[in-house]
């Protein structure tokens, strides 16, 4: 028995945001997005369509954390009147419009909610048109949302059926002029959530078919895209393959590779992107044998020799000058070990269909946690 599930309804294709007065509806709006130009002007052309939003959320930072979100929910505090949030932006804006969805103006619930799993029936749940500009997060298909405790190096998941958006639009006109280094980073991120959704105890038929489409897109487009940042074409390749691993992973949350990735992220700051997809192919030689639709969604992707496929893996981030050990991003070999334990203790360690032992039988085989690169 499986089950698929996702609510969120989905418009693509080039020039689509002029579509989302018609998605507000004349309904009152909060704006939530970033204060840099590009921005303020297509917020000044959703205002000219839509009216003036009720209130205009700009300073989202990313890799949202407690101290600025408490601050931002409280600007909702006084505004009842608000019908929709708008998200326009990344994933971090996509994340923190989630939060004051259910603040409701206020994070002291969002907080508890986080940290005892109790009082999520006193969210608001504001409804949430997203509208993505980087092809990386899939948040704009998902129920839930990244929040960071750094004063306390803790990571959370908000999490609930109701934080779906309403609607996801995918334009990828929004996605041209990005810089390398976000759309590198942004584009691992999405490939990391396709192949975590396959290795996870949640996967199922439905999911592994958006996971392998997304997968072989990125494979493809990203190192062509990253030769050619303004290829029309590719971001649009980009962008359905993100949207993909967003469809993919609503349905089965993230596994290892991100459960690694979080003390990497805080502990030396390496970019999300990065940090959650540096042992994908350690992870991709540990789950050799698991057999089932799982198996054959990798051997769809990589190939019918999956050891081959880890290699070709690692070519392809060694390309993108991403390193594949733990030395590359600057974490001691020492530490290695206390990462790894707590990754599989973790929830998303949980969701991995393999074993810890498999996956330091493949690290040693890639010595991925010797000092230095060989």
């Amino acid at each position: 028995m499986w089950k698929y599930q996702n609510p969120v309804n989905v418009i693509f294709g080039d020039g689509q945001f002029r579509s989302v007065a018609e998605l507000i509806g004349g309904r009152r709006y909060a704006l939530v997005t970033y204060p840099e130009p590009p921005f303020e002007e297509l917020a000044t052309a959703l205002a000219s369509q839509a009216g003036a939003p009720v209130l205009t959320i700009s300073d989202v930072a990313p890799n949202p954390d407690f101290e600025l979100l408490a601050a931002q929910s409280g600007r909702f505090a006084g505004h009842g009147d608000i019908d929709v949030i708008v998200a326009l932006g990344g994933g971090s804006v996509i994340d923190s419009a989630k939060v004051f969805s259910a603040a409701g103006g206020s994070f002291d619930r969002v907080q508890t909610f986080l940290e005892t799993k109790e009082g999520g029936d006193a969210f608001a749940f504001l409804p949430i048109i997203a509208v993505p500009t980087t092809a990386g997060t899939g948040s704009e298909v998902t129920c839930w949302a990244t929040v960071w405790n750094e004063a306390q190096g803790k990571k959370y998941s908000l999490a609930h059926p109701r934080l779906y958006p309403e609607t996801a639009l995918v334009d990828p006109e929004l996605m041209l002029g990005k810089p390398y280094g976000l759309t590198m980073a942004t584009g691992l991120d999405a490939l990391s959530h396709s192949l975590e959704s396959i290795w996870n105890v949640n996967a199922n038929p439905v999911s592994a078919r958006h996971a392998v489409a997304a997968a072989k897109l990125i494979l493809h487009a990203l190192p062509r895209l990253l030769r050619d940042l303004g290829n029309a074409n590719l971001r649009s390749d980009m962008a359905e393959a993100s949207l993909c691993a967003g469809l993919a992973f609503s349905n089965t949350k993230t596994a290892i590779a991100h459960n690694l990735s979080y003390p990497i992220t805080l502990g030396w700051g390496v970019q999300h992107g990065i940090a959650c997809s540096f042992t994908l192919p350690t992870v991709l030689s540990s789950v050799i044998g698991i057999g089932g639709f799982r198996e054959a969604a990798l051997r769809e992707i990589f190939g019918d020799d999956l050891e081959a496929g880890a290699r070709q893996l690692i070519r392809f981030l060694n390309d993108l000058d991403v390193g594949t050990r733990f030395a590359d991003h600057g974490v001691p070999a020492e530490k290695c070990a206390a990462i790894i334990d707590e990754a599989f203790a973790g929830e998303r360690g949980k969701n991995f269909v393999g074993s810890k032992e498999s996956f330091l039988a493949a690290a040693t085989r890639q010595d991925v946690m010797k000092l230095s690169a060989a």
